[in-house]
């Protein structure tokens, strides 16, 4: 259920929202009540509501200034009730972020409106923040990039990685596809390459001892791979003074 705080300073009306709304079928329980805007940050640092319903003209302090104390900092939705139908209220509530505003006398119908909205836009952030935490935990897992980066000269494959990650090779290589836009092999053959070329720049090593250096035992077969990502093999590309072939 979504925790409500009342903050109205007049008590007829404050305890009408409290007994007279069916909270409990608007799926929500008011878990405090106040008289005035410091009172409400109180209340709002003991209760952390989900949702504030809150009078804009108190006394002590007022509702927008309770707002903007508080709303940023604790993440709740705000329902005002006003009887000043001014827009300039209107106005400073939706710069901070208020988008639910009734007049006195409130309109139930309108109030279980505005709690239904509020509860809509909550769920589909929470439904956010649930893929996002999902996605970062799949990322996470592929650091699958990490390991290539750290194992590129050695022998490394989908399914070393895929023991590491804990998945499976298939559900792994489409993952790693929809993350990066490559296969796993493909990706794999382009950082070596890339590795490669700079150390061909370096001018220090022969073209096997490359060949070795990026991961690969089988010289002819890093000779074609070259030449499939490059365009040319590394002596053309060395012979062209590391700029690959001409268009």
């Amino acid at each position: 259920m979504y925790k409500v705080l009342i903050v109205e300073d007049e008590d007829i009306i404050r305890k009408g929202l409290l007994f007279m709304v069916n909270w409990q079928e608007a799926d929500c329980v008011v878990v405090g009540e106040a008289v005035d805007g410091l009172e409400g940050l109180e209340k709002i640092r003991e209760t952390n509501p989900d949702i504030v319903v809150v009078d804009i003209n108190m006394p002590v302090k007022d509702g927008l200034s309770m707002l903007e104390d508080s709303i940023e900092e604790y993440g709740y939705d705000a329902v005002i009730v006003s009887g000043y139908s001014d827009f300039e209220y209107a106005r400073k509530a939706i710069r901070l972020g208020v988008t639910e505003y009734l007049l006195k006398p409130v309109n139930f119908n309108e109030l279980y409106d505005a709690l239904r909205k509020i509860k809509d836009k909550q769920q589909a952030a929470a439904r956010l923040r649930h893929e996002l935490k999902q996605l970062d935990m799949e990322k996470r897992k592929l650091g699958i990039l990490d390991y290539i980066k750290e194992h590129y000269s050695s022998r490394v494959s989908l399914t070393d990685v895929s023991e590491q990650c804990g998945m499976s090779c298939t559900y792994l290589n489409s993952k790693f596809k929809s993350f990066t836009g490559y296969t796993f092999n493909d990706y794999l053959n382009r950082y070596r390459m890339q590795k490669a070329v700079d150390l061909l720049k370096e001018n220090k090593y022969k073209v096997y001892e490359i060949a070795d250096l990026v991961g690969f035992s089988d010289y002819k077969y890093f000779i074609k791979v070259f030449k499939k990502y490059v365009g040319c093999s590394p002596v053309k590309f060395m012979e062209s003074g590391g700029a690959g072939p001409t268009p």
